[in-house]
């Protein structure tokens, strides 16, 4: 245990550092953005400067997210995050500043001590976590969720207890970010393309719910249970023989309480579920793979921008879509599954035998090469059908650019004709003249009628005269010459009759398109610059390898920096003496409450930790080093702790932040963050104070029969026989 005196609390630096750890916590749970202003001139030479140099466009390109107005100023805003990335390594960077750590509290943090390595945790995780997204890029959860689907029926009970089992059971085995990843999507289709769930908060929250309570059973799952087994020396295979138990039984006993209790609603768990139909035609096509960019052409686009009433029905039959003709890889689900369930077994194996000096290998050694023969499947799968993929991402490209482009001028011609409806509302369309040969100003036909028209209106006309009708804007489009936009395929009318404000209009949708499909044909692709290249570059590797680069992009790098900064920032707190005198209130209590105590106490403090500690992840980081702290205390003393206390704290820590991620913040785990995020861009918006709403009942209930389990479970298989500390400690 690394050195600390309890006398350090009282330097200004020990303070400091206190006070930076609960600040840093606070910017994770509650980010925001600071903005800080340079002087345009400035702005523009740095812009200017990175355009010369080629690294980004010239022009407006450099400007862009900045109004008219914002550009006229003399200072320009920028706005630098402060979020749970950000946040902490700032923190770090503060107290070397100030001297409060050091060389040693950052090489204790990044590469270990007290049997915590950083490093190790990290790189496992990370490299097991290649396989699972694999596994889930290959389609086979979105295939599986289909199958329990169809299973289940129209019976909204059964249906949702399928769900439920199905998504404890594989969350048990490939973790809860998989889970997180296809399911929440899954289940927002699902909810969507019914007719009578009227809400699908019952759904979603028994999904996220369900999937942290999975992750507690096995070391592989979650990256907190690598720090709690890693901390105290606990064998993968001993670990999940103590959660297992404790963890099936709140899965067991909270689905009554879900079904009839919580959500007992039929309009969130109707008796008999009415889906749309999916017509045989769309269920005859061959299912495409989502990685691939503009898989499903238009289709995509349309599904994104049918938010409302009039294109409610074609949004559902897109997601319809999604969910029961659901794509899979079924060569790399295969392969996927074989490596993952290979690289259990030999983990459980290989920490179960220990090695013969007693130290415990790292468990990269075992993960790194089996993400690495994934990759490689991924990598040759994605080359070996590099021609189908890329084909099917170019049509639909041509696809989404057309669609766009039919649409900017659909838009222009809507305001042009609105325009006009003004005018003739407004009764000053009627002196409208162009020139005519010899210098005479002469009204077109069809303009003149629709001028007699509004005189015969204001004369007390019929109501089929007050209006222009269809007819009429149809026959005065095919009066007007027809002029070629330069910049466009087709050719569209110019009205000559038309204000200069019609024409910006126009001109303005027709260039706002444009900037969102820069390749289509006529744009001005202008120069090739380094942020272009790296662009295309992309978008080759995403036609390529599609499920590579899918793979890639939903793996938790944020978490690396997040979890050494965390890890840090807590060995700060080690060497300032904070968490020693932490460790000699949790001593005081145990010693007051006993067994039953601890296991409360521990429980419920990890649960409330996770919500103002740094997420799940940072809690775990914390939490050990206490509890390591408390074995100090009592080697020292010479005073034993027995195994029963000892493994009944260790053992509702574990519960507490497994099931402390589905509490009263998003922020209390990163599948969290990232289960909001996935729900907001299928247009389910969970405001903060819904979450912890729907949650507290849940997680008392989890967290109650958790903790009476483990006390039984305690009492039965452990004694009262001395804990044997470590040396170490």
């Amino acid at each position: 245990m690394a050195e600390s005196s309890m006398g350090d609390i009282s330097n200004w630096r020990s303070i400091v550092t206190l006070l930076v750890f609960v600040f840093t916590n606070i910017i994770v749970i509650f980010p925001f953005h600071i903005p800080f202003y340079i002087p345009r001139r400035l702005s523009n030479a740095f812009l200017d400067a990175l355009s010369w140099l080629r690294i980004i466009s010239p022009g407006k390109d450099t400007q862009h997210g900045e109004s008219e107005n914002e550009k006229r100023r003399a200072w320009a805003r920028l706005r630098f995050p402060m979020n749970f990335v950000t946040a902490p390594i700032i923190a770090d960077l503060f107290l070397l500043a100030i001297l409060a750590i050091g060389r040693q509290e950052v090489y204790e943090g990044t590469i270990g001590v007290d049997s915590i390595h950083p490093y190790d945790i990290m790189a496992f995780f990370i490299t097991l976590a290649y396989i699972a997204i694999s596994i889930d890029a290959s389609g086979l959860i979105r295939y599986l969720a289909f199958k329990v689907l169809q299973w289940g029926g129209k019976n909204g009970n059964r249906l949702f207890f399928y769900l439920y089992s199905f998504f404890f059971v594989l969350g048990s085995f490939i973790g809860n970010d998989p889970i997180i990843l296809s399911g929440t999507a899954f289940l927002a289709y699902m909810t969507r393309v019914s007719s009578n769930i009227i809400h699908p908060r019952a759904w979603i929250y028994t999904q996220f719910a369900i999937a942290n309570i999975a992750s507690a059973i096995l070391v592989s799952s979650n990256p907190t249970n690598l720090v709690l087994a890693g901390a105290f020396g606990i064998k993968f295979i001993e670990y999940t023989a103590n959660m297992i138990v404790p963890v099936i039984i709140t899965a067991i006993v909270l689905f009554p309480f879900l079904l009839y209790i919580i959500f007992a609603n039929e309009d969130l768990i109707p008796i008999s579920i009415k889906m749309h139909e999916l017509p045989e035609e769309i269920r005859a096509k061959k299912p495409v793979n989502p990685n691939i960019p503009h898989a499903r052409g238009v289709a995509e686009e349309e599904e994104n921008n049918n938010n409302n009433n009039a294109n409610e029905e074609q949004g559902k039959l897109l997601s319809l879509e999604e969910i029961m003709n659901p794509f899979l890889d079924k060569w790399g689900a295969g392969f996927g599954a074989v490596i993952m369930a290979a690289t259990l077994i030999t983990l459980l194996i290989v920490n179960a035998v220990g090695s013969p000096q007693g130290e415990a290998r790292p468990v990269i050694y075992i993960t790194g090469p089996a993400a690495l023969v994934m990759f490689c499947w991924d990598v040759a799968s994605g080359w070996a059908h590099r021609h189908e993929t890329r084909e099917i991402a170019h049509k639909g490209k041509r696809e989404v650019e057309e669609a766009r482009r039919e649409r900017a001028l659909r838009e222009e011609e809507e305001a042009r004709l609105a325009a006009l409806e003004s005018r003739k509302e407004a009764g000053t369309g009627t002196e409208e003249t162009r020139p005519a040969v010899g210098g005479e100003q002469t009204a077109p036909p069809l303009q003149a009628e629709l001028a007699q028209g509004r005189s015969s209106s204001a004369g007390g006309g019929s109501n089929e005269d007050r209006a222009v009708t269809d007819q009429d804007k149809v026959a005065l489009k095919k009066q007007e010459p027809a002029v070629v936009d330069p910049n466009s395929t087709s050719e569209r009318p110019i009205d000559p009759g038309s204000s200069t404000e019609v024409d910006e209009k126009g001109q303005s949708a027709v260039d706002a398109e444009r900037s969102r499909t820069p390749n289509q044909p006529g744009a001005n692709k202008g120069r090739a610059t380094l942020v272009s290249q790296c662009a295309l570059a992309y978008t080759w590797l995403q036609e390529t390898f599609p499920s590579v680069t899918a793979v890639v992009a939903h793996l938790p790098f944020a978490l690396i920096p997040f979890a050494f900064a965390m890890f840090v920032l807590v060995q700060a707190l080690v060497t300032k003496g904070w968490v020693e005198v932490f460790a000699h209130g949790w001593d005081h209590w145990v010693d007051k409450t006993g067994t039953i105590g601890a296991i409360g106490g521990m429980g419920f403090l990890s649960v409330i930790l996770c919500n103002f500690a740094g997420t799940n992840i940072g809690t775990t980081i914390l939490l050990s080093r206490v509890i390591q702290a408390w074995l100090k205390i009592h080697k020292d003393n010479g005073i034993p702790i027995s195994e029963r206390t000892f493994w009944a704290t260790v053992y509702s820590m574990a519960l507490g932040v497994n099931y402390g991620a589905f509490s009263t913040a998003f922020s209390a785990s990163l599948a969290g963050l990232l289960w909001r995020d996935i729900l907001a861009r299928k247009h389910i918006h969970v405001p903060g104070i819904d979450f912890a709403r729907e949650n507290l009942p849940i997680i008392a209930i989890s967290m109650t029969v958790g903790c009476v389990v483990l006390i039984g479970e305690v009492y039965t298989i452990r004694s009262d026989n001395a804990y044997l500390i470590p040396d170490n400690f």
